[in-house]
């Protein structure tokens, strides 16, 4: 991602936003959550580049800006809690994506936020069903929610959803986690027994 074009339909593509040029210059684009009216992303040339200004949790601030060094302190905003992207070509498309999600999750407090924070919250060697990852993460009632978002996992290897079975206990299927036993042998690097495709959750369930 190096262009406007490219940051704009990005941007666009989350639910329930819309672009504004609040300035009265065409330079600055801003992408705003209806509702709310929240900015979560905003778009900008400064020095031949493309620039994007995100939030970011401060937990993950210093992470993104250790990791590139086109990830700096938000210009013209709280450095506490934002960063701004250069679009120079140095970063990867996945992680210039995930930074403008993050942004737009922390802007919404979406349901999907709060179904991986849960699931983070999954104990090493425990499962949880989809049912109890939907009451962590506030609303009983969206189990298809959690099915869902994990579905869509953008970062595995902090969000454990192979720790996620249903309600019987049973795994999810093979087109899942790179294909048949995947969960299973993770399951099992954690010290998890599975047995026939299924785990005991009077055992293992949290």
């Amino acid at each position: 991602m190096k262009t406007r074009e490219e940051a704009l339909k990005f941007g666009l593509s989350f639910k329930s936003v819309y672009e504004e040029k609040p300035f009265h210059d065409p330079n600055w684009q801003l992408i705003r959550v209806k509702g709310s009216k929240k900015a979560f992303l905003w778009i900008y040339e400064r020095n031949g580049y493309i620039n994007l200004n995100v939030k970011t949790d401060p937990e993950w601030r210093d992470f993104w800006r250790s990791a590139y060094e086109s990830v700096t302190a938000g210009y013209h905003q709280d450095k506490e809690h934002w960063n701004t992207i250069i679009l120079d070509g140095s970063i990867p498309d996945k992680d210039i994506k995930r930074m403008i999600a993050e942004s737009y999750d922390l802007i919404t407090d979406s349901p999907t936020k709060r179904i991986y924070e849960a699931v983070k919250r999954i104990p090493k060697g425990h499962v949880a069903t989809y049912g109890k990852v939907a009451e962590m993460a506030g609303n009983p009632k969206m189990s298809r929610a959690v099915g869902n978002a994990l579905h869509k996992n953008p970062d595995p290897e902090h969000i454990p959803c192979f720790r996620v079975v249903n309600s019987k206990g049973e795994l999810a299927g093979a087109f899942a986690f790179g294909g048949g036993g995947a969960q299973a042998k993770l399951l099992e690097a954690d010290g998890v027994e599975v047995v026939n495709g299924k785990v005991d959750l009077k055992k293992y369930g949290i």
